[in-house]
């Protein structure tokens, strides 16, 4: 007879718990969720309120199982899910689909993995709150309404296989958004006017607040500055204070993470989640800033042991958010003692960057003095130049830690300035150059992973558990791209003045580079163009911020779920019917760039089943001519594309020489620029145009792509081809069919023989697709990472022949 059933969500949580409960506890995992809505269209009967059918999935039947095996023999169960809507309502899943009996349930929540968190969880133990249950079913029948019946109907009018969601559709408009603005921008110059003075053999920097318009203001400026003195006019000193930012909640560890230590925001919360089941650190889906009373009284515990008294500044931060719970803390270390987390790099980067970011909200103000300098100029009495400087007086948390920013914040990598050498007012300085250098207006920086989650905040769009999900989605249903670009080449002008003489100097920068930003693509420029137009409700931004707002009116009790849904279901479907009548040319984002002037024939710009394209002329039946085609470009989209851009596309595919007798060709695909070559594609790496790649660049690719090849095969059999001993980049390994088999130790792979290959495949298991956290870990996972290509396909074909099947009206 087993006492006491522990139930968590993850393996690696169950071994930590398990060492702390001792021997009348089993600890076991339910990975994740162990029931969902099935994917066909009788999931929910709309008719009698919504009600869903929930089915185990199949991947957790033999979880279930074993789950329900152990639970018929426990005296007691304990329902450990995290503390949050989706813990909640995997603990209420795990009720049913194990048949528990009330009177030996126990739900226990904490938000660490500490002995004291589990034991104090064992001694309050409460019910299930199904108010929290109703908000999660609320948001996932709502989600799958949504996509169910507005996918289908993108199928139809624009393209097979595309989804819409109800938070992805919206992250991918602030990107469409954005990369609208920053293609309107016109970007403007202005002449900015920079000092370097000697003062006392060492450099004082100063600025004229005002800019010019022109390279004729800023050289009369220049020109008046001949021959005038300088002389300090002011000193103003000024003492400041500086705060520290509030311990991290979800999408602050996001951003902070993806700054400072370039993590994605799948990654952060991957490598969060394995410090958080190791009990290191608190519950790292959060929305609150707030730290309980132990926490803070070890904070200041450390600091005081590491830095002394007058560090220490307790502070208790309130969340600005109206629907973060309280109750909740930010995350934090559960011990400030401990240093150390972890011997993987990338855990402990993570954990010292929330260590310092939550031991930093516990110190002192930094306390600065600021210096405003205030320089005269005689030639020219109305025109002042002025220098700062800062000098720290107290360090304060910064002796810690200072918070990064974006690209797009006031201030963004400033830091703080340097001292000034020592001054008094009616000094004469002496120039040593004044500079007047042109610089140009900025358009709004694109979004990066964690700015775009950083923005979906501020609306009140998603929660702490939806937002790596979120922006996973997006690139992996083909809406949005992360990227790096080049930037191009831009000449600027510099006005130097020297003594009694300007020099006109022009110099060159890069403009626009970009690294590990969001790009939209073409798809995703139609798809949202259709949305904001047919369905605005889904897209619009208030709107989908009230939903969320009324997901946590449900969470509170103060709302029926059934009522709220009802209540968008409604409107929603009547546009889905209405949808009916919009033409597929209307929403194709077919656009007329004009007329080659070679042939005279037209050309169009369109979004085809394996991207964007341009089409020349069209099929003549009666002739059998047919159209041209040519893929478009990384960074180029349908509605902004020039004719001249196109004519440039119809140069491929371009002959680029003969090898072995074989043509070259250039051209780009589906996957990008490549060269073929005797029926093989050979990827074109960044630094080559397939517009101006030469005979020899080509031949040096082939040879090298050949070479690799060669030297990945280590042995193969001719009587049998499927077997192949190759260099993989973990080592030598068996491909046997489509199984990956492991060489023993002390076997040389070149002299495996056929015989020997077979019998290791066949001592080597299929891989099992084992239950994980689908919903929550998994969720913060790259698409990628969760299924095989060849699986995705046949999903996607599956979900394709589901949708061409009339659904009933009264089921989703």
């Amino acid at each position: 007879m087993i006492k006491n059933l522990v139930i968590v969500e993850s393996p690696a949580k169950a071994k930590t718990i398990e060492g702390y409960l001792g021997k009348d506890f089993i600890v076991k995992s339910s990975f994740g969720h162990v029931r969902d809505l099935p994917k066909d269209n009788n999931a929910i009967d709309i008719a009698h309120g919504f009600k869903p059918t929930y089915v185990i999935s199949s991947d957790k039947r033999e979880v279930v199982a074993q789950l329900r095996k152990l639970a018929k023999e426990a005296e007691v169960v304990w329902l450990a899910s995290d503390d949050d809507r989706e813990g909640e309502a995997i603990s209420w899943h795990l009720t049913e689909a194990l048949n528990l009996n009330d009177s030996k349930t126990r739900r226990i929540v904490f938000r660490e993995i500490t002995k004291n968190a589990i034991l104090n969880a064992i001694s309050t133990p409460r019910g299930i709150d199904m108010d929290l249950v109703n908000a999660q079913q609320a948001r996932r029948i709502l989600d799958r309404l949504v996509g169910f019946e507005l996918s289908p109907v993108l199928w139809k009018k624009i393209k097979t296989g595309l989804s819409a969601g109800r938070v992805q559709s919206v992250a991918v408009r602030l990107v469409v958004e954005r990369e609208r603005e920053i293609e309107r921008h016109k970007a403007e110059a202005t002449f900015r006017i920079t000092a370097n003075f000697d003062v006392e053999g060492r450099t004082l920097e100063a600025e004229l607040p005002q800019k010019f318009k022109t390279e004729d203001e800023a050289q009369a400026f220049l020109q008046q500055c001949i021959g005038a003195a300088y002389t300090i006019e002011n000193l103003e000193q000024k003492p400041l204070k500086r705060s520290p930012a509030p311990p991290f909640t979800t999408s602050t560890l996001q951003q902070e993470a993806s700054r400072k230590l370039y993590f994605s925001v799948a990654q952060t919360m991957t490598v969060a989640q394995r410090l958080y089941e190791a009990g290191k650190i608190s519950y790292m889906r959060t929305d609150s800033v707030n730290l309980s009373e132990e926490a803070i009284q070890g904070a200041s515990n450390a600091i005081q042991n590491s830095f002394g008294e007058k560090y220490v500044k307790t502070r208790r931060f309130k969340t600005k958010s109206a629907s973060a719970q309280e109750a909740h803390e930010a995350i934090r270390p559960t011990d400030f003692s401990q240093l150390t987390a972890s011997s993987d790099r990338n855990e402990q980067r993570l954990y010292e960057l929330i260590w310092k970011r939550a031991i930093a909200s516990q110190m002192a103000d930094a306390e600065i003095e600021k210096t405003t300098v205030t320089i005269g100029i005689s030639t020219q009495p109305d025109q002042k130049l002025l220098a700062t400087g800062e000098v720290i007086k107290f360090e304060g948390f910064l002796k810690v830690y200072i918070e990064s920013k974006d690209d797009e914040e006031e201030g963004a990598d400033e830091d703080v300035k340097g001292m000034l050498p020592p001054l008094r007012i009616g000094q004469s300085i002496n120039l040593r150059q004044m500079l007047a250098t042109q610089r140009y207006s900025r358009p709004p920086a694109r979004y990066t992973e964690a700015s775009l989650v950083k923005k979906l905040e501020e609306m009140g769009i998603g929660r702490p558990s939806t937002y790596a999900p979120t922006i996973s989605t997006i690139q992996k249903r083909g809406y949005v791209e992360k990227d790096s670009r080049e930037g191009k080449e831009r000449n600027f002008q510099v006005l130097t003045l020297k003594g009694d003489n300007i020099t006109t100097q022009t110099k060159t920068e890069i403009t626009g580079a970009e690294k590990a930003k969001l790009f939209p693509t073409d798809t995703a420029m139609v798809v949202n163009d259709f949305l904001v137009e047919h369905f605005p409700n889904v897209i619009d931004y208030s709107f989908t911020a009230r939903v969320e707002a009324e997901f946590d009116e449900i969470a509170q009790g103060t709302k029926e779920w059934e009522n709220m849904l009802d209540q968008f279901y409604q409107k929603f479907h009547e546009r889905i019917e209405s949808s009916e009548n919009v033409s597929r040319a209307d929403v194709s984002g077919a656009r007329e760039l004009g007329t080659d002037p070679v042939t005279g024939k037209t050309i169009i710009a369109k979004l085809g089943r394996y991207g964007p394209y341009v089409q020349l002329g069209e099929e003549n039946e009666e002739t059998g001519e047919k159209p041209v085609y040519a893929s478009l470009r990384k960074g180029q989209f349908i509605e902004s594309l020039a004719l001249e851009d196109a004519l440039e596309l119809f140069k491929l595919p371009r002959i680029v020489g003969v090898y072995e007798e074989k043509e070259m060709k250039a051209a780009i695909g589906r996957f990008g620029p490549y060269i073929s070559h005797n029926s093989k594609f050979y990827s074109l790496p960044k630094t080559l145009d397939p517009l101006k790649v030469t005979a020899e660049e080509a031949v040096a690719l082939i040879e090298a792509k050949r070479k690799a090849d060669a030297e990945k095969v280590i042995k193969t059999f001719p009587e049998n081809p499927d077997i192949q001993v190759l260099n993989g980049r973990y080592g030598p390994y068996i491909v046997a069919g489509k199984k990956n088999v492991k060489i023993p130790k002390g076997k040389e792979p070149s002299e495996l023989t056929l015989q020997e290959c077979i019998d290791l495949a066949e001592a080597t298991p299929e891989k099992k697709t084992r239950g994980g956290f689908k919903k929550k870990a998994d969720a913060d996972k790259p698409a990628a990472a969760k299924k095989p290509a060849a699986k995705a396909k046949k999903a996607t074909a599956k979900k394709a022949t589901t949708a061409k099947k009339a659904a009933p009206k009264k089921k989703a």
